[in-house]
């Protein structure tokens, strides 16, 4: 039997996919690769809660209403408060 976590997913995919994640549109795969990927890594953890707390505090959030420079602010914003020890 071939194992749905063939491949895991890398912390890069995992901010691209937080959207569809939280809006519950990945596929069965996609849905496991992402928890299992989260269930190893604290900073996607992290990245995934300040999400649902953003939504929670402003409404909700849909994958067009962040444009690519957006997603790829909070991306490095991400990678940057991780570095310095932040979160």
């Amino acid at each position: 039997m071939i194992s749905l976590f063939a491949r895991k997913y890398r912390c890069v995919e995992i901010v691209e996919l937080v959207s569809a994640y939280l809006e519950d549109t990945l596929t069965r795969r996609q849905r496991a690769r992402f928890d299992a990927h989260i269930a190893d890594c604290a900073d996607c953890r992290a990245y995934l809660e300040q999400m649902r707390l953003t939504i929670e505090l402003t409404g909700t959030l849909r994958e067009g209403d962040l444009s690519d420079a957006m997603r790829d602010e909070f991306g490095e914003v991400f990678r940057r408060m991780r570095d310095e020890g932040e979160i």
